[in-house]
């Protein structure tokens, strides 16, 4: 046995994660949990869970002291922190030995050294590893170094990671606005303000390589994982091994990441991050101290249990393996399931979740790491990732294919996500034959949009309008409407649905189902029915369909991915009033488009703004927002103040039409 007792200072899936290893090895489980975490997964898994006092992050997960002080009261044998709020915190790792716990990572160390992008490349720099070059200073160093640099260039937090922090500066102009968001968003996340400029490569490849250490010299790396698909600098595809490096490559960057730990005399697992140039030279970027959200994809191809080997190294046991040992089997790939809108350069998109329906998983081929189960809130305070779908196969091809199945099996409702963006990628003629870079999703994002557009048209939507009408149907047979005076006694078998417009669907048979859509007529045959299932044939082909209700009213019904929200005139015609709807577009309001924080406010009463200038700056899951003006016109009133907390369509300022 490893440990006897594991506190797991983290949340969420990866917490879950921990478990699942730690559970097979006989280890009890302690959990922690803020308010809003009191009924999630995690906490309902764990063999013993306890409450962090307090409400912010900084008062809760981000708490050392009261962390460790749980850890005594739990008389836990070690801590293990998973990845995020604490992992790469060197006076949390310290802490932890200094109260008698093991710290399931590297040593205090082994983090400050790589935790530091500008330590981290001084380090290597050193030992021979290709850098880039870099330029840290305040910002007045900053700006004059610049000048003498070739421009674009990437603003990056000193004690960054996972995507935040960073910044594309394509002009002088942009310096300054960029230096102070980047050292503003790099305080806030990674209590550091400092930031570097590096030299940006035009179309990176970004492969990582995984190693693992012991306590007596013995490193070994387990190959590694192309991570060029990102948004907002955030990876949201992996893969293993990468489909980019060749044979010799691979054992180059592979024995140069192993050699960067030895120097270092690291121990644990962690993650060396190179950037590839298109002529195949490498560059080392940063090491993660910790587990990686995309380790998954690194298991299923070399069968190893990374949080195995990480109790295994943290409890003073050798290795077991040797490089030798390790042996590359087909190919893995992963999508990162967000809570976010994709048309909407990639917002958070929290709340309800109404409806959660994932495919079916298959031992050792389609893995799903996630801590949502089923209908439930995701919350702005935590990172957007809801799952990662991981499929595996012989194949780059196959695998390919088999995650574009399992994406299209996959049905959330009641908030924006990705999936629908995530097949339209993976089916990309680029994606496919590996034309990509770091920068694939800002290149396409256009192509893509449009792909989505005509996809959404593969289903006609006349057919979700007969879905949600039959649905209706349904339920009113339960409620006995029929029977009573009212909208539906007086308008017969004919719903009118609001959508973008407004849609007559009107149910002339049953057995089988005759319907006029917008005077277009359909037969639908074999229909089975439920409260939120319906399948049904329509020409020669079987349609399956979802729906569900949230607790504001609003319907959704789905298929193969595709989500539309419908709603029944009968039930909003009372709010509905054209005139004042037409009021409401052109009042001037400006909303937020989440809930979150307000950071920075760029606006003030009087002033004259230009279509497209920021206005606001608000924090939503960890990420930076910019609100725009949608015309010219002069700031009439500001309604918020920085640090305040805002709500979805709260009303942040008023914009008044300048003459």
């Amino acid at each position: 046995m490893y440990y006897k007792r594991l506190l797991i200072a983290n949340r969420g899936e990866i917490a879950l994660r921990i478990m699942r290893t730690a559970r097979a090895l006989g280890i009890h489980t302690i959990a922690l949990y803020t308010e809003l975490d009191r009924d999630a997964e995690h906490v309902l898994q764990a063999d013993e869970a306890y409450p962090l006092k307090g409400n912010s992050l900084q008062e809760t997960y981000l708490n050392s002291n009261q962390i460790v002080e749980i850890a005594k009261k739990a008389s836990a044998d070690a801590i293990h922190p998973g990845y995020g709020f604490l992992a790469e915190n060197s006076v949390f790792s310290q802490l932890c030995v200094d109260h008698g716990f093991d710290f399931i990572g590297p040593d205090a160390n082994a983090i400050e050294l790589m935790g530091n992008k500008v330590n981290a490349r001084e380090f290597a720099k050193t030992i021979g590893v290709p850098v880039l070059e870099g330029v840290v200073g305040d910002s007045a160093k900053l700006i004059e170094e610049a000048q003498k640099m070739k421009f674009p260039l990437l603003i990056k937090a000193a004690a960054g990671g996972g995507g935040k922090g960073m910044r594309i500066v394509r002009q002088k102009e942009e310096l300054n606005s960029a230096l102070e968001s980047t050292s503003r968003e790099a305080a806030t996340y990674f209590g550091n303000g400092t930031v570097l400029i590096e030299r940006y490569i035009r179309n990176p490849r970004h492969i990582e390589v995984q190693v693992l250490a012991d306590k007596y010299g013995n490193v070994v790396h387990l190959y590694e994982r192309e991570c060029s698909i990102q948004r907002r600098f955030q990876k949201v595809i992996e893969e293993a091994p990468s489909p980019t490096l060749t044979p010799e490559l691979r054992k180059e960057m592979g024995n140069m990441a192993v050699f960067l730990a030895q120097e270092m005399n690291y121990t644990n697992a962690g993650t060396v991050e190179f950037l590839v140039d298109e002529d195949l030279n490498y560059y080392f970027l940063e090491m993660n101290t910790r587990i990686q959200v995309e380790h998954p994809v690194t298991e299923m191809i070399t069968g190893v249990d990374l949080i195995e080997q990480q109790l295994l190294v943290s409890s003073g046991r050798k290795l077991k393996m040797q490089q030798d040992d390790i042996q590359l089997s087909g190919h893995a790939i992963e999508a990162r399931i967000y809570a976010e809108d994709p048309e909407r350069d990639f917002i958070p998109s929290p709340g309800e979740i109404s409806f959660y329906k994932v495919p079916k998983l298959f031992e050792g081929r389609l893995r799903l790491d996630s801590a949502v189960k089923g209908a439930c809130t995701i919350h702005p305070d935590y990172d957007p990732m809801i799952a990662k779908l991981v499929v595996w196969d012989e194949n780059r091809g196959l695998a390919i294919e088999g995650l574009h199945h399992a994406l299209h099996e996959y049905e959330i409702h009641g908030i924006k996500n990705n999936i629908m963006y995530l097949h339209t990628l993976l089916n990309t003629n680029d994606f496919k034959q590996n034309n990509i870079s770091t920068h694939f999703c800002q290149d396409h994002a256009e192509a893509l949009k449009l792909k989505m557009q005509k996809e959404r048209k593969d289903i006609s939507p006349d057919l979700f309008y007969i879905s949600f009408a039959l649905f209706e149907l349904n339920r009113e047979k339960f409620d006995n409407v029929w029977e009573e005076i009212g909208y539906w006694r007086q308008q017969g078998k004919r719903i009118r649905i609001v959508d973008e417009e407004i849609v007559d669907v009107e149910i002339i048979s049953e057995n089988p189902f005759r319907i006029i859509v917008l005077s277009k007529a359909y037969v639908i045959e074999n229909v089975l029915i439920n409260t939120d299932y319906l399948l049904f044939e329509f020409k020669g082909e079987r349609y399956q369909f979802y729906r569900s209700k949230n607790a504001e009213g609003k319907s959704f019904v789905s298929c193969e991915g595709l989500v539309y929200e419908l709603e029944r005139w009968s039930e909003i015609q009372s709010e509905i009033n054209e005139s004042d709807n037409t009021n409401r577009l052109n009042d001037g309001n400006i909303l937020a488009p989440m809930p979150g924080k307000i950071v920075k406010i760029e606006a003030s009463e009087g002033q004259k703004v230009a279509k497209g200038d920021v206005l606001i700056i608000v924090e939503a899951m960890k990420m930076e927002n910019s609100i725009l003006a949608p015309f010219e016109g002069i700031i009439e009133n500001v309604f918020v103040n920085e640090g305040d907390q805002v709500q979805n369509k709260m009303k942040l300022l008023q914009l008044e039409i300048s003459n």
